[in-house]
């Protein structure tokens, strides 16, 4: 493991793994170097990159400073391309696809980028996100129930009660719980992109970087709708669906059409 400095002074975790062309992992909700896909994908991706994995703030062994903005997790990642040479491809997963997006929009450095299902909602296939959504997850790890705030968000994201039930007397319950006060930072990244409405493409209309967005087949339509969504806002970009894959990251399939995309 190593680290780096973020702007504001926090520490930031990570570790590499493979050799050639600087490739950086970002994740999504409540994933980090110790839960998540990023560790497959990196042992898939480590023939023809080097491969960065990092515990993006307020996970894993990576700090997390107050106050809390999206400012700061871009800054996190300019810190890395930095110790990646200067320029590094992006890969990013659900609400990591939508941090990774934002950092092409504001960062240089940024040689392509590869992104897998941003869990947006972008027209009626699929209820909007309450807005009481946000403050109910905040208050309840204010109150320090860690554990009905994944138990909420589990449930919001479609997993069936009765394996939310299963999975909080498993062992990576805990580890979700350790990991539940990040919720909100994604969420927050996010933003109004859960509304059923279209997405606002100015959001990334400065992204210089050559794009792909994925999907699975086998997912929800809202969420292939949203997929193609970004594609479509993101200047030079590709959409790519991946037959029989859902929104849970199988290294074996995702991988090789990064790798792809990553050739030209």
């Amino acid at each position: 493991m190593a680290t780096v400095t973020s702007a504001d002074g926090t520490t930031i975790a990570y570790e590499t793994v493979g050799s050639g062309p600087a490739l950086i992992v970002v994740d999504g909700a409540m994933c980090y170097r110790g839960n998540g896909p990023a560790r497959d994908l990196a042992e898939a991706l480590s023939d023809e990159y080097t491969v960065f994995i990092y515990d993006r703030r307020g996970r894993g062994a990576s700090g997390d400073t107050a106050p809390w903005s999206a400012d700061r997790e871009i800054e996190d990642l300019a810190a890395l391309i930095e110790a990646a040479g200067g320029t590094a491809h992006l890969v990013g997963c659900s609400s990591g696809a939508v941090l990774a997006a934002d950092a092409a929009n504001r960062l240089d450095g940024v040689g392509r980028l590869a992104l897998y299902e941003p869990p947006f909602i972008v027209d009626d296939t699929h209820p909007a996100r309450p807005d009481t959504y946000v403050p109910r997850t905040e208050a309840l790890i204010a109150a320090g129930d860690n554990g009905g705030a994944v138990k909420m968000f589990l449930r919001h994201v479609g997993v069936p009660g009765v394996v939310v039930w299963i999975m909080s007397l498993t062992p990576v319950f805990g580890k979700l719980k350790a990991v539940a006060p990040t919720l909100p930072y994604d969420l927050r990244i996010l933003g109004d992109t859960g509304r059923g409405l279209p997405l606002d493409a100015a959001r990334w209309s400065q992204v210089r970087a050559p794009a792909i967005v994925m999907d699975g087949g086998k997912s929800p339509r809202y969420m292939r709708n949203a997929a193609k969504a970004l594609s479509e806002a993101l200047p030079k970009s590709e959409y790519r669906t991946l037959p029989g894959q859902t929104h849970i990251v199988k290294a074996q399939v995702v991988a090789p059409a990064v790798k792809e995309f990553l050739r030209g």
